[in-house]
């Protein structure tokens, strides 16, 4: 199971606290994780991703094991100790503002 952390407005409307954990369909890739929380959470869906072109919201961001993946390929695999749930991806909403 790979274990997310959502931004706080995104774990209420989901209703949940803490960690998310999902089963991403075959391999462990932005994409397959997001596509797993959306059947998981359908609420979510489009708050991610655009919902069409399924391209990444541009005030979110994905971060795993120290390293920003944000502008990595969707289709990327993601770092092992994520793929073995030791390790959470973290989606993070970005703070902008002059």
């Amino acid at each position: 199971m790979i274990q997310v952390v959502l931004p706080a407005h995104l774990r209420t409307l989901a209703g949940v606290s803490g960690a998310v954990a999902v089963e991403a369909v075959g391999q462990a890739t932005q994409c397959s994780v997001i596509d797993a929380i959306e059947a998981s959470y359908p609420m979510l869906a489009g708050t991610i991703r655009d919902r069409a072109t399924k391209r990444r919201r541009a005030f979110v961001r994905f971060f795993a094991c120290g390293e920003d993946l944000s502008h990595e390929s969707p289709d990327s695999p993601l770092p092992d100790a994520v793929a073995a749930g030791r390790e959470p991806l973290l989606i993070i909403g970005a703070i902008a503002g002059g």
